[in-house]
Parts: structure tokens; C-alpha cells; sequence
């Protein structure tokens, strides 16, 4: 056994910069099988208590290391619907890989993330893509709000319980998050595409361009049989910073960026709906979406600063992002957030001015709290900002729906078994946490399926 983490491969900083090819090669096979050999097969195995989707993870890891690398995937399949996703874009430092016993041995954990991704990938190049026991129709029909995440791991779990699953998905691509928030260097859409077709062989309809409470409400999906309704809309209302100048041409959200540019081919001059070109870009904020939002600025040629008001110790963003972003030359600008955007004649952004920082007292997230430093800022030439400062629920579903209790934001409130204050309706992902990651999505999915399940289920008897 090695106690070495087997390095994987990635694209030279200097040539991914300038292409939206993925980034990370992942694992060979030979690799993959030297990376599994370093799982313990612990008996107390607490990296399963941190997948929030409950993979056997060593079970999976020790199939790979027997070379049943289908074996493995299938192991993954039984409790996830997206494991090709989540081997890429899961944080499992801070999730499975943060309770491998490797950490206590001073070694690092093994690459769980890389080794899901291997399995997934392996299968779907054989060919030979498997799918999970499907339970015998049992004839009642449930609905999903929203193809991301938390829909998409809901229906495969329903489907597989014997349910008649619809999909209902507002924009004109199934995916949610996955195909209009991630650029392809990081998730390419062809992955997401075949966990979706494999869904879609399971049994699960998907209906694209329909907006539940615009198009059609619940009271119609109730009306035409569903007997329980799964909400997963997401959290695709941007937040702003309310400051002047911001609503100058050419200062946008990161969800409006990175939707035009992943579904809507913006970065193409000759598209109906193209980006205005840019040179000098400033993004703010310091999360995973910024990330995404800088380095898609950098390959469509602009010369990209990252702009948080906190250090970078404190960035929420995967310690990876950060890492991959600065070796592609983005220009980091911690401890500084703008106040005001000064434009042109035209009307358009050519300058931010932006406070310099300093850290305070922590706040309720532990984190330190930034404070102006009185009388200090600094002004740059900029013709482009992507404002990457979280994002809400958007209120179309919640607020369409009569009885339903609702939170912060317009969160939807549920219990712990994913339940809303209209038993018939469950929710889970962003529309009832208000953002967090792709993996606490499909658990949170998977809890209302089991809970759904059982509901139902008394309800028959």
C-alpha cells in the first residue's frame, strides 16, 4: 500500500486558460487502482457519514482496487443519480475525504472524488452503463419542480421505487445548476447529459419550458393526478450590492454571465444575444461562482481581478478553485469591495472604486468581519463586472402555491423529513437552504424520496 495520494493529471495553466476543454484529466486506470489501494477498508468507515448521499464508499474504492471497475460504478449508482457529477464538482475535502482516517495518520486522504469520477467515467466508456433495480410501477404519479440537483437525485430515487416520476424544468435544457451555472472546464455538459439519458431510461419524463406557477400552478399538477410534488426550483435570484453605478451597461450578475455564456452561446459574436467584448473584467465576490465567472472571463480574452472584502483565507470558495484560478493568471484583490461604479458618456462601466478592508471581529459564520478602512480606496479602469455575491430563491414557486409556509428570503420552511407545511409538497437544494453545493442538493433529494415514500405509502394502506 502506498501512503503517497497518486497526483492526477490537468492541463498546463497557460494552455487551459485559453480553451474551455476540462481542466482535470482524472485517473488512468492503473492510477486509479494504485490511488484505491490506500483505503483501509475501515470497519467504523466515517467517510460514509460525510457523503450526505450515503455512498459505500469502501466498497466502491475496493472494487476498484480488485479492477471490477463496473462493479464499483454500481455500487455508486445505488445511492447516487449523478456520480460522474459529483466525482468533479463535490467538495469532498470538506465532506468524505475530510473523515478519512489518512488525516489522523498524518498522510493525505485518499482521492475519493478522483476514484468516484474514475468509476463513473470507466463505465460510461465501456459502454456497458448499467442501471439500478427498478421496483414494479405501482401506478401513482409525483412531480419535480426544476431539473437541478436536488430534483434530479429525487426523481432517480422515486423511479426507482416503482413511481411515476415528471420532471418540469423552466428553461429549454434539463440540468438546473448543472448545465447553466458550471462552465464546461469544469463540468462538461456532454457528463450531465448521460446521467440525465440514464434517468431518462429509467423511467423518469422530462418536460422542458415549463414554469410551475407562471405556465401551470400545483393546483393544475394535483388536478391532473399528482399525488405528490417535489420542489428543487433552486436559488436563481442574483443579489446585488445596492451601490451606485451598478445598474451602468456591462455590470452584470454571475448568473446572468455564466447562463449566456454555458446555454446561450454569448461568448460567440455572431449568436443573437452576444456579450459585449471585454478587456479589463472585475468579479466580485469570493465563492465558487466567482471563481467560474473569472476564469470564463479569462478565456474569452479579458485580463481578470478578483475582487473580496475579506482575505483569502477566508474565501468560501474549494481550495482547488482558488488554486487552478491563480495558476491561470487571475489577479486576486483580497480586503478591497467596491462602493461605486463611475461610467461613460454611453452610459456604460469604465471605472470601480473600491473601499480597502480590514478584518474585525468574527460575525455568526466565525469568520472575521471586514471594515472599511476609513479614507483608503483605490480606483480601476474596468469595461466589465460580474457581480458573484450570492443569489435567493426565486419567489415565482414559493409564492405561487397558497398554504405554504415560508422562511428567509422566501425559502421554503420544511422538517427534517423534507416536508412542507402542505403535506402533499416536500422540498430540498438551494429553495429551502438559500445556496449550498451539489452534493447537500441530491441528500437533501434523496431524504424527501424516502420520506415522500413513506407518506404515500400510509396513505394507501
Amino acid at each position: 500500500m502506498s501512503k503517497t495520494k497518486v497526483p492526477v493529471r490537468e492541463q498546463e495553466p497557460l494552455v487551459r486558460a485559453t480553451n474551455f476543454d476540462e481542466v482535470c484529466y482524472g485517473y488512468n486506470e492503473e492510477e486509479a487502482v494504485e490511488e484505491a489501494t490506500r483505503c483501509l477498508n475501515c470497519k467504523n468507515a466515517r467517510c460514509i457519514e460525510g457523503c450526505p448521499v450515503s455512498i459505500d464508499i469502501p466498497s466502491f474504492v475496493k472494487n476498484i482496487e480488485r479492477g471490477q471497475f463496473l462493479a464499483a460504478a454500481k455500487v455508486l449508482k445505488a445511492t447516487s443519480s449523478l456520480p460522474a457529477v459529483c466525482g468533479r464538482v463535490c467538495p469532498q475535502e470538506k465532506q468524505c475525504e475530510s473523515k478519512c482516517i489518512h488525516l489522523k495518520m498524518g498522510s493525505k486522504p485518499v482521492a475519493i472524488g478522483y476514484l468516484e469520477r474514475f468509476a463513473a467515467d470507466f463505465e460510461r466508456e465501456s459502454g456497458n452503463i448499467s442501471l439500478p433495480d427498478i421496483a414494479p410501477a405501482n401506478g401513482i404519479k409525483v412531480a419535480v419542480v426544476g431539473s437541478g440537483p436536488a430534483g434530479l437525485s429525487f426523481a432517480g430515487d422515486m423511479v426507482k421505487k416503482g413511481y411515476d416520476v415528471y420532471v418540469f424544468e423552466a428553461l429549454h435544457e434539463i440540468g438546473g445548476v448543472l448545465k447553466y451555472g458550471i462552465p464546461e472546464f469544469r463540468l462538461p455538459n456532454k457528463i450531465v447529459d448521460v446521467e440525465i439519458d440514464n434517468l431518462a431510461r429509467m423511467g423518469v419524463h422530462f418536460q422542458t419550458d415549463v414554469i410551475v406557477g407562471k405556465t401551470i400552478s400545483v393546483e393544475q399538477l394535483e388536478q391532473q393526478g399528482f399525488r405528490g410534488i417535489f420542489v428543487g426550483s433552486g436559488a436563481g435570484l442574483p443579489n446585488f450590492m445596492n451601490i451606485p453605478g451598478e445598474n451602468l451597461i456591462n455590470i452584470m450578475s454571475s448568473n446572468e454571465y455564466l447562463t449566456r455564456v454555458n446555454l446561450m452561446d454569448a461568448a460567440n459574436p455572431t449568436t443573437d444575444t452576444p456579450l459585449n467584448p471585454a478587456k479589463s473584467v472585475l468579479v466580485v465576490g469570493g465563492g465558487n461562482t466567482a471563481m467560474d465567472s473569472c476564469r470564463t472571463a479569462k478565456r474569452l480574452g479579458a485580463d481578470v481581478t478578483l475582487v473580496y472584502r475579506r482575505s483569502e483565507v477566508e474565501m468560501p470558495a474549494r481550495l482547488e478553485e482558488v488554486k487552478h484560478a491563480k495558476e491561470e493568471g487571475i489577479r486576486f484583490l483580497t480586503l478591497h469591495n467596491p462602493i461605486e461604479y463611475i461610467g461613460d458618456e454611453q452610459g456604460a462601466v469604465r471605472q470601480a472604486v473600491l473601499q480597502v478592508m480590514e478584518l474585525g471581529e468574527p460575525d455568526a459564520s466565525g469568520r472575521r468581519s471586514p471594515v472599511p478602512v476609513e479614507g483608503k480606496t483605490v480606483t480601476l479602469d474596468v469595461d466589465q463586472v460580474i457581480v458573484a455575491v450570492g443569489v435567493s430563491p426565486n419567489p415565482l414557486v414559493p409564492k405561487s402555491i397558497e398554504g405554504l409556509e415560508l422562511g428567509r428570503k422566501n425559502t421554503i420552511v420544511v422538517s427534517e423529513q423534507m416536508q412542507s407545511s402542505r403535506p402533499e409538497i416536500y422540498a430540498g437544494g438551494d429553495i429551502v437552504r438559500g445556496g449550498a453545493t451539489v452534493i447537500l442538493a441530491m441528500g437533501d433529494g434523496r431524504r424527501a424520496a424516502q420520506n415522500m415514500d413513506e407518506h404515500l405509502k400510509k396513505q394507501q394502506a
